[in-house]
C-alpha cells in the first residue's frame, strides 16, 4: 500500500465507523421507544382509580387511566382536528366542576356539522386517562376566540380561558353518552417510532460510503499501475 492510498483509507474507516455508530445508536434508541410504548400501553387499559385532582405529583402522572364525576357547566372549547374515520370537527374540552374544583376533560368528537349545537350541561362521570397535551408551537395559530376555533389543546391557556385546573382527563367513555360526540380515547399513535428508520438509513449509508471507498481507492491504485 503507498502513501496516496492511506489517507482515503483511513477517511474511509473513520467515516464507516461514525455512520455505523449512529445506526446502532438508533437502534438502542428503538428498544428504548418500544420500552416506553409498552408501558403507555398498560397505563391507558389499567382500571380507572378515583380521580384525586389534589393528589401530589398528579403533573407527572401522564396517562393514568381515572374515573371522576362532576357537572359539565356549558363553557367548552373547540379544537379543531380531522379524522380519516369520521371526517373533519373538533374535540370538545369541556369545564368540568368536581367536588374539589373544575377541571378539564375532553369529551371526543363533534362532527362539523354539529358545533352549533348547545352547549353540554349537567352530571357526568368520565373513565379516561390523565394527559398533559404537547401540540402548541411557534407555527400555531392563535385561537378564534369568538368563533370558538382552537387550533390546539394548549392546556394552560385552556385552564385560563376556562377558569380551570390545568388538568385534562381524555374519555374513553363518558356516562351518560352525549349526542353527536364520540369519545377519541389516549393511545400511542400519535407518538412517533422512526428510530428504525433512521437505523436503516445510517446503515445504507455506511454501505455508500464503503462502496465509494473501495472505489476511491481502486480509481487511486489504477492510477497508479498507469503511471508505473
Amino acid at each position: 500500500m503507498t502513501r496516496k492510498m492511506i489517507f482515503p483509507l483511513l477517511f474511509g474507516i473513520v467515516g464507516i465507523g461514525i455512520l455505523v455508530s449512529l445506526g446502532l445508536w438508533q437502534v438502542q434508541r428503538l428498544t428504548w421507544k418500544e420500552g416506553v410504548l409498552a408501558h403507555i400501553r398498560q397505563e391507558i387499559v389499567k382500571p380507572p382509580v378515583p380521580l384525586d385532582i389534589d393528589a401530589p405529583g398528579i403533573a407527572h402522572q401522564k396517562y393514568k387511566s381515572v374515573s371522576i364525576s362532576g357537572r359539565l357547566t356549558g363553557q367548552e372549547i373547540h379544537v379543531l382536528i380531522g379524522t380519516d374515520r369520521m371526517g373533519n370537527g373538533f374535540r370538545v374540552i369541556s369545564r368540568l366542576e368536581t367536588a374539589k374544583g373544575p377541571i378539564l376533560v375532553d369529551l371526543g368528537f363533534l362532527p362539523e356539522r354539529w358545533k352549533d349545537t348547545p352547549a353540554r350541561k349537567g352530571k357526568i362521570t368520565v373513565i379516561g386517562n390523565i394527559l398533559w397535551p404537547d401540540e402548541y408551537d411557534w407555527f400555531t395559530p392563535e385561537p378564534d376566540i369568538k368563533a370558538n376555533i382552537w387550533f390546539s389543546r394548549d392546556l394552560p391557556k385552556m385552564a385560563a380561558h376556562l377558569k380551570s385546573r390545568e388538568l385534562l382527563v381524555v374519555a374513553r367513555s363518558v356516562t351518560p353518552p352525549l349526542a353527536h360526540i364520540t369519545p377519541l380515547p389516549v393511545d400511542t399513535s400519535g407518538i412517533p417510532n422512526n428510530h428504525l428508520n433512521y437505523a436503516i438509513t445510517w446503515f445504507l449509508l455506511a454501505v455508500g460510503w464503503l462502496g465509494m471507498t473501495v472505489y476511491w481507492l481502486w480509481r487511486i491504485r489504477r492510477r497508479l499501475k498507469e503511471n508505473s
